[in-house]
């Protein structure tokens, strides 16, 4: 029986009471913490089967995250790799535990690595428009201010769950002139605007970006004004999948998100749609910041055949692709 705290998280993650994608991923693997400190099992068997049904439950709580897939898949793939080489129950749990914060660790070294390169392509006297609540765009922003740079933002309010408005919050509460704009006024202001750093949720191999929907409009009205395009985006965030042209499952949100179930009830027949994410094109981004360096988003294949150590071509770049969602 899956522990009660595991269902919650679940719901949580669900419900984006949980939300951005480095605290999702690092949400997801205190779900395996959690699993090897409460379980009774005694022997591998029960406990790989149980490990097994956290990880599906987990994995399909947001399926365009690509964070929480590939932070469960790297807590999985050591606790089955060291199952399968003989190791008794009590080590898988601690090799679970291990790996959950071996992956926390990193995540956090990531974003701290990526705000230190980002910080510096801010100037004195930016303008910078960001979209939604990246903690990652957060962060490059707040280091460039503890460095002292002076330097604006534009926030979108990021509809219809508002999450702009926590980043106005957070980037005032760090001394950052910050105005909240509605997200249609994107390309009014468009004009004005130095730079546009966002983060991501998805980076596929072709350098493509998915991220909270309405980016790509962002993206699109900066390529129109020139103003360059920088994304956050930690190693962790590749897709694997895209390299065998698997395409990114957008995920549709509830409607209440955008009309109240008594508002729907005055507009019956109308139907809503609330993608969460949409996909911006390689060719409207001019750069991703990860925490190994700055690369054009073309390079976005490179940085999976390193992640994972494939050549081109090599039939071990299947077979890990595979073997992950085994």
């Amino acid at each position: 029986m899956t522990h009660n705290s595991i269902l919650k998280l679940a719901e949580d993650i669900k419900s984006m009471r949980i939300r951005g994608a480095a605290e999702i991923g690092r949400a997801a693997v205190e779900g395996f913490e959690t699993l090897a400190i409460s379980s009774k099992a005694e022997d591998t068997e029960s406990y790989m089967k149980e490990l097994d049904s956290v990880y599906a439950i987990l994995l399909n709580t947001r399926p365009t995250a690509v964070s929480l897939a590939n932070a469960l898949r790297y807590v999985r793939h050591r606790v089955t790799k060291a199952s399968r080489s003989g190791m008794d129950v009590d080590e898988l749990k601690a090799i679970t535990i291990r790996a959950a914060q071996d992956f926390k660790r990193s995540s956090v070294d990531a974003v701290r690595k990526i705000s230190e390169i980002g910080a510096k392509r801010i100037r004195n006297g930016d303008l910078i428009m960001t979209h939604c609540n990246s903690s990652v765009a957060i962060s490059i922003l707040a280091e460039a201010k503890k460095n002292g740079k002076e330097f604006s933002v534009l926030a979108t309010e990021t509809r219809p769950r508002f999450q702009g408005r926590l980043t106005a919050k957070e980037l005032s509460s760090h001394g950052i002139p910050v105005t909240l704009i509605i997200d249609s006024a994107a390309r009014h202001f468009m004009p004005k605007v130095d730079k546009v750093i966002v983060g991501a949720d998805v980076v596929t191999s072709n350098g493509a970006v998915v991220n909270k929907i309405g980016t790509s409009q962002i993206a699109l009205a900066a390529k129109e004004a020139r103003v360059r395009v920088f994304v956050g985006a930690e190693t962790y965030k590749f897709s694997p999948s895209t390299v065998l042209g698997e395409l990114v499952e957008i995920e549709e949100r509830p409607a209440d998100e955008v009309l109240p179930k008594r508002a729907q009830e005055d507009l019956k027949g109308v139907k809503v749609a609330n993608p969460a994410f949409d996909v911006t094109p390689a060719e409207l981004i001019d750069a991703i910041i990860t925490e190994r360096g700055i690369i054009p988003p073309q390079a976005s294949i490179l940085v999976l055949m390193e992640e994972f150590g494939w050549s081109i071509g090599g039939e071990e770049m299947m077979k890990t692709i595979v073997e992950e969602d085994v």
